[in-house]
């Protein structure tokens, strides 16, 4: 099995390139968070620059080592899909590697999002955010919450009718003006209102990301941007524990102080 060494650049750069966005806005977000409440320092000017310097400066090579991973696995995928092409024989055999890889890959994904926002905040190594992101899971029972987050769906259903609405719309036109190019216009309007709609809600992702991974640190983070939603989380949480475990919530989930950040983010 050959594997292009141009197909893994590609897909290192893209990853590359989104982490670098989410990184910066959950450095953002934790801006707004810790500089938010009566008692809290003043918010530093120029939130977004100061975030976006500390991704590419001192968070970049964290960055492009976790984007390894999802690119080595994606560039895999990609050669079995070529492979699937030539071979008659085994096709099954391939379905199976392609399905354990794509679910290797998704799994890799959710974990490397809650450890860039520990990357964002304290500036550690991609190693060292992610264990701490897995020991915070464990340790607090956020990841009760986190199964029943619907977030993602709601993306992806604006996902994909906005790449309905472009294609309907393109489509429209095309049907006037030419006929003859209306099914690939129309589809190939779709395509890029998907890709371009979800590069935009990449950051909405990225800020309910940092929203649970501060709550799960720093439960007062969240109490002083807004105590209604905090109250509301809490509740929330304190249902699905009951509900998996049949006990309260731990004591050690409650008053968890959020370590210093990074010195460039503050």
């Amino acid at each position: 099995m050959e594997v292009d060494g141009g197909c893994f650049c590609l897909f290192w750069t893209g990853a590359i390139l989104c982490n670098l966005v989410h990184v910066t806005i959950a450095g953002v977000i934790v801006l707004v968070l810790a500089h938010n409440g009566q008692d809290a320092p003043p918010m530093p000017s120029r939130p977004l620059l100061r975030s976006l310097r500390h991704a590419i400066s001192t968070s970049l090579g964290s960055i492009c080592y976790g984007s390894l991973f999802t690119a080595a696995i994606r560039t895999l995928r990609w050669a079995i899909r070529g492979l699937r092409s030539r071979i008659g024989n085994n096709e099954c055999l391939l379905c199976c590697v392609d399905f354990l890889f794509n679910l290797v890959e998704t799994l890799v994904r959710f974990f490397n999002k809650y450890a860039y926002v520990e990357v964002a905040v304290y500036g550690k190594s991609f190693n060292c955010s992610a264990r701490d992101a897995w020991e915070l899971f464990q340790s607090t029972g956020i990841e009760a919450l986190v199964a029943y987050d619907l977030s993602g769906a709601v993306l992806l259903m604006a996902v994909i009718l906005g790449g309905l609405v472009t294609g309907s719309c393109v489509g429209i036109w095309t049907w006037f003006k030419r006929r003859d190019r209306f099914v690939m216009v129309g589809s190939t309007s779709m395509i890029l209102g998907m890709i371009l709609v979800g590069m935009s809600l990449v950051v909405v992702e990225s800020a309910i990301t940092s929203i649970y991974i501060c709550y799960a640190v720093d439960p007062s983070l969240i109490s002083k941007w807004d105590a209604e939603f905090a109250d509301q989380i809490a509740e929330t949480l304190h249902q699905r524990l009951q509900h998996r475990s049949g006990r309260d919530i731990p004591a050690h989930m409650v008053g968890v102080q959020l370590p210093n950040p990074a010195p460039e983010m503050v």
